[in-house]
């Protein structure tokens, strides 16, 4: 065949058809490439939002990704697939799309500018702990990019895993969500118009430094702003979102009618709600060390029973929860600490559409939630307890005592009691059939007649106010939403009890709370892209490595060797004269 091929290109001219071939090849492959994604998953295409979006960039958006490094297996696995990722933006807009992977520690050895703005917008390293042959090895990591676009900028997470210890699981699940990571960033970044948020403070809400946080985190992003509802009539046109935080004064019949027709024309609320008095630090004040958890009457049961749902006047407690420092002995003049689980403070886990990619999210005294069979409503838990947690109702006396001992394991049993929901369908209104004339009257001549019932329209319940609240300390101030005191400072400045500190992800949960409601509906369904993890058996691997590594070995030189006997022996009897 050889011969032939060279006899027809070369003895009879067939060069001159040869290199013209050859020649516009070259010129194709330097003007463009495709690609043929045939994987079952479509890991290697992007959505056709994503694609819209990337093209209709008009200005350029830097991306710096810090897995640059040393790292292990499962982070180099992530490193690869956001730098594939990167380049699918990049061949949808190349101009407007630059990416760069850099080093942590080159930020630290040459001490750039933007490594405290990193820092402030809440980078923080995961002590990763890896488990070798000979012990095991910590790293620093940090899975973050950073997003400029002109003076804006946003972190992008890329690994939302607040333990010690990674799964490929987790990293399959960060791999997943790389496409709604980036383009919800993207489009931030883009949208030249804003949402308005409006922060509901006319029933004792703290509008102190408690709320420090979620002002900062949400004028990033959206006009906010204070609003009482009882200065007007209605809420006022233009808001998007009303959020109403850890109220502690009862809503009246007026307040439920103004929330209900904002719900009914449209708008989105966002509720985290106590239902109980409970405190820690009134806790911490009693000299007895206890105190009785009661209702707070908020008088909101029937607006969101409604809607459909009830918070429940219990405490959640969970096995998965903060560490404080409680006293285990010693004298009042020096007392022995020891950081204990606080049962009271749940650890929580996304479920649903927020499962994917979020840390533990810390909260408070929180409640149960139920649901209420409502025509037309779809309720799905968003926050949900652990598989060890239990149930207190209330009246309830909460005792520091309680959680010097280790909490009795069978007292435990319950999993997955959920603690916020998403409600999403047509709301019909609680004063349907019982709304007063002059009521009715007032919306009319306001040009806002009552509305029976809303269009499609969502909602968020959840049932701890503290969710997004930050503490405060009086050496550094406000700290970052929903981390704990006790040992966040300990961590910072390397004292005994930084061990304990857990990142938490609330800040992260209000944001995709957000989205969830005002967000771009194709965007959001990137989020349910799924990559099929197909993981091999490792204790067979580790059982066989010996025998994989001779066939490795020793096959393809078995195949050369009978290819080159083979040859030769072909040869020999092809020329033999």
């Amino acid at each position: 065949m050889i011969d032939r091929l060279h006899h027809i290109f070369l003895r009879r001219g067939g060069g001159w058809i040869l290199l013209p071939v050859l020649f516009l090849v070259n010129a194709l492959a330097t003007i463009g490439s495709f690609q043929i994604d045939l994987t079952a998953d479509k890991r290697y295409t992007l959505s056709p939002a994503t694609q819209q979006l990337v093209r209709s960039l008009t200005a350029p958006i830097t991306i710096d990704v810090f897995l640059e490094g040393e790292f292990p297996a499962g982070f180099r696995k992530l490193a690869n697939s956001t730098r594939e990722f990167l380049e699918l933006l990049k061949k949808e807009n190349g101009p407007n799309i630059q990416f760069r992977f850099v080093s942590p520690e080159a930020l630290q050895e040459n001490n750039l500018p933007f490594s405290d703005t990193l820092t402030k917008l809440g980078a923080l390293p995961i002590n990763l702990t890896v488990q070798q042959k000979a012990g095991q090895s910590t790293n620093l990591l940090y899975p973050f990019a950073w997003i400029r676009s002109g003076e804006r900028q946003e972190l992008v997470p890329l690994f939302g895993g607040s333990k010690g210890r990674i799964s490929q699981e987790e990293i399959n699940g960060a791999e997943t969500l790389l496409e709604y990571q980036f383009a919800s960033t993207i489009r931030k970044l883009s949208t030249t118009g804003r949402a308005t948020i409006a922060y509901e403070m006319g029933h004792g809400q703290p509008t102190d430094l408690r709320g420090y946080d979620l002002e900062n985190t949400l004028k990033a992003d959206y006009r906010f702003g204070l609003l009482n509802i009882q200065d007007s009539l209605t809420i006022p046109e233009g808001i998007d979102v009303l959020m109403i935080v850890k109220p502690t004064q009862a809503f009246s019949e007026d307040d439920k009618i103004k929330l209900d027709q904002f719900v009914m024309r449209g708008g989105k609320l966002l509720l985290f709600l106590d239902n109980l008095i409970a405190e820690l630090d009134s806790l911490m004040a009693k000299p007895t060390g206890e105190t009785i958890a009661y209702d707070r009457n908020l008088e909101l049961t029937d607006l969101l029973f409604r809607y459909g749902c009830r918070i429940n006047s219990d405490l959640v407690m969970d096995l998965q929860s903060e560490f404080i420092p409680l006293v285990v002995g010693g004298s009042p003049e020096n007392p022995q600490l020891e950081y204990l689980r606080w049962n009271y403070f749940p650890l929580l886990t996304g479920a649903g559409p927020f499962a994917k990619s979020l840390g533990y999210v810390s909260t408070r005294f929180a409640n149960s939630i139920d649901t209420i069979e409502v025509a037309g409503i779809t309720k799905t838990p968003i926050l949900v307890s652990s598989n060890h947690s239990r149930r207190l109702s209330t009246p309830v006396m909460i005792r520091f005592d309680e959680n010097r001992n280790a909490p009795e394991d069978e007292q435990f049993r319950l999993s997955n009691l959920p603690i916020g929901y998403l409600l999403e369908g047509n709301f019909t209104s609680l004063f349907a059939n019982r709304i007063s004339q002059t009521w009715r009257d007032s919306l009319q001549r306001a040009g806002k007649p009552f509305q029976p019932r809303s269009t499609t329209n969502r909602m968020i319940v959840v049932s701890d106010g503290d969710v997004v609240l930050n503490e405060v300390s009086s050496r550094t101030g406000p700290l970052p939403m929903g981390w704990n005191r006790y040992n966040y400072l300990a961590y910072q400045e390397g004292q005994p009890g930084g061990q304990y500190f857990i990142p938490a992800a609330n800040r992260d949960f209000l944001k995709l709370s957000i989205e969830q409601l005002i967000g771009d509906p194709a965007i959001m369904a990137t989020r349910n892209k799924e990559i099929f993890l197909r993981l091999l058996d490792a204790q067979k691997i580790e059982a066989t490595r010996a025998q994989w590594q001779l066939i490795n070995l020793a096959l393809p030189l078995i195949v050369l060797v009978l290819f080159g006997a083979g040859l030769y022996g072909w040869r020999r009897r092809r020329y033999a004269v």
